[in-house]
């Protein structure tokens, strides 16, 4: 879906910043920076000290900070502290737009909207794509999705934060590519430590190990668009064509991690994971298919309609 055309701003307009844990205060400072005032608040009062130094305004209760600025952000562990923090401040919320940075589920994402638009507020969720000390580079970026119209008032105010990538009306939408993003990420650091704990079972250090390790994970990428001019074109074709791999062979690898691990007595809970993958995509008779047909278990009885993944990830335009 494309950006939200003529997305407004102004260099001084004032923002809220609620939750002050790392990602929080790397956030009101890079606001800071770019030329707006910011007003926070956070339960613990004494982790403000830093950006109230830097320039921030303390607000002495959420709905302070709430009535401080139309647009308000959210650095928190979960929607529920959203509720415990703003449960109180209900009656500010009126008129504002309310930006969730934190992570949670999709469908608590899409409830925590409709309970905003119950009190009369905007509704914009956010995936950060980046850690802390990160934020605000050129290598930052930040999903968003939710209404169009609070997107179009406030997404150029918040690039400062990273480029937003806007991905529609639907406010959990930002939520799941979150969550897959960090599907990705989780899964590769378990590979990373399970596959060092392997070498390490033979003397190499993880100094040693973890610099050949991260070659092959910087090398996925390019494995992938390697064989595949369009990555992901296939799959929505459902096309699994078996020319250059197939489940049987990398089932094969699959079932030798598993042996391995064994035999050097290591967990064997993410081996096990995916070499089930594999073997049931050959149960269902797929084994000269490639690699990618595994996605069909991992869908399991919800098969998504591919249709639904043709969507188009854009930055807000000016």
């Amino acid at each position: 879906m494309n950006a939200p055309q003529n997305p407004t701003t102004s260099q001084n307009s004032a923002v809220t910043v609620i939750g002050l844990g790392p990602m929080g205060q790397a956030m009101t400072r890079t606001l800071l920076d770019s030329g707006h005032p910011v007003t926070v608040w956070n339960r613990t009062a004494g982790r403000a000290a830093g950006v109230v130094a830097d320039g921030a305004t303390l607000a002495p209760t959420p709905a302070g900070a709430v009535e401080a600025s139309d647009l308000v952000i959210l650095s928190l562990t979960d929607y529920r502290a959203m509720y415990e923090v703003l449960g109180g401040a209900t009656g500010s919320l009126a008129g504002r737009t309310l930006v969730n940075l934190s992570s949670d589920t999709p469908d608590r994402t899409r409830e925590a909207a409709r309970w905003a638009a119950g009190h009369g507020a905007a509704f914009l969720t956010g995936g950060v794509m980046v850690p802390a000390p990160m934020v605000g580079t050129e290598a930052a970026h930040v999903y968003y999705s939710g209404g169009g119209e609070a997107a179009r008032s406030h997404l150029a105010t918040l690039a400062p934060l990273g480029t937003p990538r806007y991905l529609g009306e639907d406010p959990g939408l930002a939520q799941l590519m979150y969550q897959a993003q960090l599907a990705v990420f989780l899964t590769t650091l378990s590979a990373l430590m399970h596959a060092t704990a392997m070498l390490g079972t033979a003397g190499l250090k993880a100094g040693e190990a973890l610099p050949e390790l991260l070659s092959s994970a910087d090398a996925i990428g390019a494995i992938l668009r390697a064989g595949e001019e369009h990555p992901g074109a296939a799959l929505d074709a459902g096309e699994h064509p078996g020319d250059l791999s197939t489940v049987t062979m990398m089932g094969a690898t699959a079932d030798h991690i598993v042996e391995t691990s064994t035999s050097l007595g290591l967990d064997l809970a993410l081996p096990l994971a995916v070499r089930a993958h594999y073997r049931r995509a050959i149960e269902d008779g797929h084994g000269g298919d490639n690699w990618t047909r595994i996605i069909d278990g991992i869908r399991g009885p919800r098969r998504a309609d591919p249709a639904s993944a043709d969507r188009v990830i854009a930055a807000p335009a000016g």
